[in-house]
């Protein structure tokens, strides 16, 4: 079995086994008469490159390991005191692990799920996270972003069909908070109590729950 965590043409490979999960699919439909989603598979592979390989995780340590998964999911990184984004997995520093410490992480259109949040575990520099259409992201997921609440100032949850009242109760832990955007959260049922909450515990938070934004998404 091939250790994605570990493997340094992750590009290529997720290519590679994106068309395999299709072809399986249609194969699959052939041979049975049933439809077998692509989606499905997918989201097998996609759990496969979420979840903490905790060899890894000793090896590298937990900066380098959650940027391998944000890269692996389709994401990015920033690491303190540099100003360009760590995009592509192949250019990821080869040694010298321990010197770079991820500043902000940004999941726009990635494939995160809940499986792969303990990667937050051990950060001490995040002070930003962007979850922009993340389809695969739920109130789980949330559940690990107290995690990095010592160092985190900047959040943005958005356009994440599956997120509810309920996910979003645990941003009420993010003490040092200092912005928060929400918007396009359609299974958000009760955004008045949701904001009143988080106002509450987050005094020192700017809070942007926009409707207008959310309709036009």
């Amino acid at each position: 079995m091939i250790e994605v965590s570990t493997h340094p043409q992750m590009a290529l490979l997720h290519n590679i086994v994106k068309e395999s999960c299709r072809s399986l699919s249609v194969k699959l439909a052939g041979a049975s008469g049933t439809t077998v989603p692509s989606r499905c598979l997918w989201g097998w592979l996609n759990s496969v490159f979420n979840r903490v390989d905790e060899d890894r995780l000793k090896l590298v340590g937990p900066d380098r390991a959650c940027a391998e998964w944000m890269l692996r999911c389709g994401g990015r990184v920033k690491w303190v005191g540099l100003n360009h984004w760590e995009k592509d997995y192949n250019t990821l520093p080869a040694s010298g692990f321990d010197k770079y410490k991820v500043e902000e992480i940004d999941g726009t259109k990635s494939a995160v799920m809940s499986l792969g949040f303990p990667h937050l575990s051990g950060l001490t520099h995040v002070n930003k996270i962007v979850l922009h259409d993340c389809r695969y992201l739920d109130d789980d997921a949330l559940n690990y972003l107290p995690l990095v609440k010592d160092t985190l100032q900047h959040l943005q949850i958005s356009s994440c069909g599956d997120i509810t009242d309920r996910g979003l109760s645990p941003l009420s832990e993010l003490v040092n908070l200092r912005k928060l955007i929400l918007y396009d959260l359609p299974e958000v049922r009760n955004k008045s109590a949701v904001l009143e909450r988080l106002k509450s515990s987050l005094s020192k938070c700017e809070i942007d729950y926009n409707e207008e934004v959310q309709k036009k998404s």
